[in-house]
């Protein structure tokens, strides 16, 4: 059995999901892959640091995290002077990077995974940031240092959207694809559709934690963009940047509007586009009306779709729904498990 030392950078809800998923699986990762993971080190940007060669107790590290503790308590060696430093020092094999994401640049994640992957250690991350700003260089880093670099949980949380065209689908070519990526307008449309208006809409998704404090990224469609970069990126051999994609939010839909297009027995969804065309790809996010024999109709909720338009699987859909923090730290486990076997 190989012991597989971790390091985690950011430790939010998903950093949270997915030291107790490793816990819960423990037993299956010895059993089924023949490896034993240890957390050997947490940095976050509130909570500080922490490192023990000799494995963190990770419960605690929740515990103090939760209650708006220190982390640095935890650590038996010196304290790193910053996040950069603590991926030098932890020796780990795998560092996780789920920091928060900066759609125009997708820094500081781009340089911890760089940093990890010049320190031999393979990088695994559920940020959309790198995947969108620096897929090709990033690869290119990884396979000069024979490691790995996964984004599994960066588009669609667990749902096996990169690992699909890695493995199952050789040879294929992809035209293009559209879908519902961002979960938060989703819900936010649904509302109106129930009567809301757009603020008391945005203020229920806040309420329950769906929507963030400043909602922006969200309703000014830049989460959809950098998702759409990220999968042109990676599935069709793009270099896109969120701000490349033709981008419309959704803050100009009305109840007026809404209505109407139910009326008509229409849905507005906020959908994502890409397409080769002679002159490359076109992207785009925008909300738009769709009609019931659509499958983007009955998108509901927190739920996410994707469609992929290839050249002999014409509609090939993928639908998850409802996610959550869990959801994502399986994407981030997936990734674990591919690289322990080569996959």
């Amino acid at each position: 059995m190989k012991e597989v030392k971790l390091a985690l950078v950011g430790f939010g809800n998903v950093g949270k999901a997915l030291v107790q998923l490793l816990d819960t699986k423990r037993e299956i990762l010895f059993q089924e892959f023949d490896f034993d993971p240890k957390v050997i080190g947490i940095a976050t940007g509130r909570h500080g640091m922490a490192i023990n060669p000799s494995g963190l107790v990770t419960h605690e590290a929740v515990t103090l995290s939760e209650s708006g503790k220190n982390l640095d308590s935890l650590s038996t060696v010196p304290q790193p002077k910053s996040i950069i430093e603590f991926i030098q020092n932890c020796k780990a094999d795998v560092l996780f990077e789920n920091s928060p994401v900066n759609h125009h640049t997708g820094q500081p994640a781009t340089d911890h995974i760089k940093t990890a992957l010049q320190s031999g250690m393979h990088a695994i991350t559920a940020n959309k940031g790198p995947v969108a700003h620096a897929y090709k260089d990033l690869t290119k880093l990884a396979n000069e240092k024979q490691r790995r670099f996964l984004f599994e949980s960066a588009v669609m949380d667990g749902a096996p959207i990169f690992s699909l065209f890695r493995g199952p689908l050789p040879a294929i070519e992809l035209k293009g694809f559209q879908g519902i990526l961002n979960s938060c307008t989703n819900l936010l449309i649904e509302l109106m559709e129930q009567g809301k208006d757009f603020e008391e809409a945005v203020d229920y998704g806040q309420s329950i934690g769906i929507t963030e404090t400043d909602p922006a990224a969200d309703i000014e469609g830049w989460d959809a963009a950098i998702k759409v970069a990220a999968l042109c990126n990676v599935l069709m051999d793009g270099t896109v940047t969120p701000n490349q994609v033709k981008r419309t939010g959704i803050s100009g839909l009305t109840p007026a509007m809404i209505q109407e297009a139910l009326s008509a027995g229409e849905r507005w969804k906020l959908v994502c586009t890409a397409k080769r065309t002679a002159t490359g790809l076109e992207t785009s996010v925008e909300p738009q009306r769709v009609a019931a024999i659509s499958p983007l109709y009955s998108v509901n909720g927190t739920s996410s779709f994707v469609q992929f338009e290839m050249d002999t699987l014409p509609g090939l859909g993928i639908l998850e729904s409802n996610p959550g923090p869990k959801t994502t730290a399986y994407g981030l486990l997936a990734d674990l498990i591919n690289v322990m076997r080569g996959a």
